[in-house]
């Protein structure tokens, strides 16, 4: 459905004096996505994972420049076919209830994206309320303000913004930060459900432990560059191949509680060689000379040259 092959997302900012300078934000990022599956996007905060869904659906900034190929259901994606899908083929599941409208009720605006998917305003307002009951929301809810929901219910209502719409390809942009466990698994089970209605899914999150419920594979990110691709199972059977999942997993209290030392390169100073160099226990000379490839490895990708350890 998805492939994305060598992406690389680059801003041109001035410096004091006007100078002019190009900030590579994302760099040879890889991933791809299949009908029916769930492919969650893991990594630190400025990894890229957000940029990659605002790339997809065309909303960069002006002084972004795209390089790399994306292809949806095998035809490339161009700034002007992503304007033309976003919102129906492809659709996004915003993180917070601050993307809600505070002066409509959220019926409206659920029947709006209907509405600009292509619907007619009556039948747009009967999706949304059968979207809503689907999704356990009281009839009542139609008339209801983001203010007056509970976090479970805007959740819920995020959702169904990508429900109403004939979307092949829905990206969940942080759907569960501060919510409650049980709020969280019931919003990750609504995800895995439209997996199995076989659209595709991609969840962009911090939380690994919440993306190993419900994803078949999980990318890993690192400075904007795809570090891993691994199958989910991978994690608990201890076939990670990338040092910097593996120390990413073993930070997590359930595990070593081991923190990562250091931080990610800016992209202001990003070496020549592995963007995860000066933090990694395995670095060699031929890491710092060039940046590795992408290799299949163990029914699995990764970018490092020992991985096989």
């Amino acid at each position: 459905m998805l492939s994305i092959s060598n992406l690389g997302v680059t801003f041109t900012q001035y410096d004091q004096g006007l100078r002019r300078k190009q900030l590579a934000v994302i760099t040879d990022l890889d991933l791809d996505v299949q009908a029916g599956e769930v492919v969650a996007v893991v990594g630190a905060s400025g990894s890229g994972k957000s940029l990659l869904a605002h790339a997809l659906l065309g909303i960069l900034p002006d002084n972004a420049t795209l390089s790399g190929t994306m292809q949806f259901q095998g035809e490339t994606l161009t700034p002007q076919r992503c304007r033309a899908l976003r919102g129906k083929t492809i659709a996004l599941i915003p993180q917070s209830v601050g993307y809600l409208d505070p002066l409509m009720s959220v019926g409206q605006q659920v029947q709006r994206v209907a509405q600009l998917a292509g619907q007619s305003k009556a039948a747009a307002r009967i999706s949304a309320q059968k979207t809503f009951a689907r999704y356990d929301l009281p009839a009542a809810t139609y008339n209801l303000y983001p203010f007056q929901l509970s976090g479970g219910m805007a959740r819920r209502v995020l959702v169904s913004t990508a429900v109403v719409t004939p979307a092949q390809l829905v990206i969940a942009d942080e759907p569960t930060p501060g919510l409650h466990p049980d709020i969280v698994t019931e919003t990750l089970n609504h995800l895995r459900e439209l997996a199995r209605e076989g659209r595709g899914v991609i969840l962009i999150t911090h939380d690994i432990e919440a993306a190993l419920q419900i994803a078949d594979r999980v990318a890993v990110f690192y400075a904007g560059t795809t570090v891993e691709i691994a199958a989910a199972k991978d994690f608990s059977t201890g076939n990670l191949r990338h040092p910097y999942t593996q120390a990413l997993w073993r930070s997590l209290p359930q595990n070593e509680f081991v923190p990562v030392p250091g931080n990610q390169p800016s992209p202001e100073n990003l070496p020549k060689g592995c963007l995860f160099g000066d933090r990694c226990l395995w670095v060699s000379e031929p890491c710092q000379a060039e940046r590795p490839k992408l290799r299949n490895l163990k029914d699995g990708w990764v970018r490092c040259i020992h991985a096989e350890r």
